[in-house]
């Protein structure tokens, strides 16, 4: 019996104590969680809230951290000690710039309240400024301004013509006439009008003529312009286009009787190399098609490496050389390298084949 009485009187104080340190804390109650700005625009610049809160415990309350969500949102708080009964701020702001559209972000704070960690919320709904002229057309071209001063076709077929429009912003106080230095032969370009005026805008009009290219898979080129009769070569707009031969009017017959091209293999790899040296390497392309199968263009993707197809047209069952050198000069570390075969095989016109090694240089 006095040993249950002893278990009593221990449990009796371990809950007496516990009771008196739940009655010893401090709590941080706020009188708002969420704050909205509602809608603003985002030239009104940085919006602010304070979040009031009050210390309703029985201790001091101190604020150990106070963390926002974003770089957008900078929070202030009460840094010393807020007594029993006390108030106390978090001073919350959010800066629009550039950030568009609806926000919803976050600010936890922690502390040694009873409820130490408390998440606070601001929304709201940015309009966008109305963007300067510099900012819609970013890109300069002497004198004058352009959202881009590059011009993609995209995907072209041999025998196609394409045109597409740039349109030119003249910001100055004078008027700018726009001429041509030089104008590859496969592409024409005029500019409406020639002069563009003061404060006025104009368009570039380039046509790409894809027999006139003479060449398949991509290209890019650059028409140099001639402004108020500048020769200034940064004055350039590029032109780029994918140029594909058209099989979509091959009947069943015609594409059974197709050349196939077939390659052995498709990737080779040197291993190491000293830096400087070269090294070669043959690819096998065989038609296994019933008709010639005719090489339209083969190009690399670095000037390191030089590719020699032994022939341009490879009859039915017939295997030539693709011989491929690379040049490890300047380079150094693992290297891989491309070398696209464009043929008139219509269900695999485009294929790549694939070098590496691994340059060594004379410190490593």
């Amino acid at each position: 019996m006095k040993r249950i009485l002893q278990l009593f009187m221990v449990l009796a104080l371990v809950l007496a104590v516990n009771a008196t340190m739940g009655q010893g804390q401090a709590k941080i109650v706020f009188d708002e969680m969420v704050h909205d700005f509602g809608a603003f625009k985002e030239a009104d610049g940085v919006q602010t809230t304070t979040f009031t809160f009050t210390n309703s415990g029985t201790e001091p309350l101190v604020l150990s951290n106070v963390r926002a969500s974003c770089g957008c949102t900078t929070p202030k708080w009460t840094r010393e000690p807020v007594a029993p009964g006390a108030k106390g701020s978090i001073e919350v702001s959010y800066n629009p710039k550039n950030r568009p559209g609806s926000f919803n972000k976050s600010v936890t704070i922690t502390s040694n309240a009873e409820n130490p960690t408390v998440v606070l919320r601001i929304t709201g709904q940015v309009d966008q400024r109305e963007k300067t002229l510099a900012e819609q057309y970013p890109r300069t071209i002497g004198p004058l301004r352009a959202k881009s001063n590059y011009i993609s076709f995209a995907k072209l077929t041999m025998g196609q013509v394409d045109t597409k429009e740039l349109e030119l912003i003249n910001d100055t106080d004078k008027p700018v006439e726009v001429g041509f230095r030089t104008v590859p032969k496969h592409l024409t370009a005029k500019v409406e009008p020639s002069t563009i005026p003061a404060h006025g805008s104009g368009k570039l009009i380039v046509t790409y003529t894809t027999k006139e290219a003479e060449s398949y898979g991509f290209a890019s080129h650059r028409i140099y312009l001639s402004l108020d009769g500048s020769n200034d070569y940064k004055n350039s707009i590029g032109v780029s286009a994918t140029v594909e031969e058209d099989f979509s009017n091959l009947t069943p017959e015609q594409l059974a009787a197709a050349p196939v091209a077939s390659f052995e293999p498709t990737t080779f790899d040197f291993g190491d190399m000293k830096q400087g040296e070269k090294k070669s390497h043959t690819f096998q392309l065989t038609n296994a098609g019933k008709t010639d199968l005719v090489i339209r263009r083969v190009r690399s993707s670095c000037g390191c490496t030089a590719v020699a197809p032994s022939k341009n047209v490879i009859a039915p069952g017939e295997t030539a050389p693709i011989n491929v050198t690379f040049d490890s000069r300047g380079k150094r570390g693992r290297q891989s390298k491309s070398i696209t075969v464009i043929t008139n095989d219509p269900k695999n016109p485009t294929a790549t084949l694939r070098i590496s090694s691994n340059v060594v240089t004379p410190e490593s």
